[in-house]
């Protein structure tokens, strides 16, 4: 009994240094894909300018000193994502500057503002992209015009049988929407009429 019971007790020492060898390795592999996954995945800001003042954008500088600053920064980005090591494309820092300016009205440039690169890469997907963020710099007179521009403003069109436009004219809202009535309930002949641009 005794050397069955110290053959039992040799098997539970075996078993526990191999788990113990096991629990070791596995750690190792863990690490191991850790490291490599933080390698692979891999991602990048850098700065790669300051500036004054930058705009893509024709501008009327006889009337500069109309312009105003405005003091919340806007940002435009453009980005090019990458899929297993193929870009589909290159970012284009004037659509960034572009989407920035654009996103304010009346504004024909940016100014105290910063350029960044930005990447991103893990395994399968992956990213390129250029970042610009500043003040907006306004026109005033651009900025008017696009608030003269009438919220509802509608047109009615009608059309020959070849489509051609025969006749245009404004609308109001309530003739708009008495037209469109007409449209849901099956009406036969009716103006076509749309929302003006």
């Amino acid at each position: 009994m005794k050397k069955y019971f110290v053959n039992y007790l040799g098997r539970i020492d075996e078993t526990i240094y191999l788990l113990k060898q096991k629990l070791t390795y596995m750690k190792k592999r863990t690490l191991i894909g850790i490291v490599c996954s933080l390698i692979l995945a891999t991602s990048c800001k850098t700065r790669l300018t300051d500036f004054t003042i930058i705009s893509t954008k024709n501008i009327d500088l006889s009337r500069a000193s109309s312009f105003k600053r405005t003091n919340n920064r806007i940002e435009g980005e453009h980005k090019v994502h990458i899929i297993v090591f193929i870009p589909t494309g290159t970012p284009n820092l004037k659509t960034a500057i572009d989407k920035a300016i654009e996103s304010t009205k009346g504004a024909v440039a940016l100014t105290d503002g910063v350029v960044y690169s930005k990447q991103f890469y893990a395994v399968l997907y992956g990213y390129m992209s250029y970042v610009v963020e500043g003040n907006a710099l306004i026109d005033p007179a651009l900025a008017s015009v696009t608030d003269d521009k009438k919220e509802d403003s509608f047109v009615s069109l009608k059309l020959n049988k070849k489509g051609e436009v025969v006749n245009k004219s404004e609308i109001s809202k309530e003739e708009f929407a008495a037209a469109k009535e007409k449209i849901s309930k099956g009406a036969k002949k009716v103006n076509i009429t749309e929302e003006a641009k």
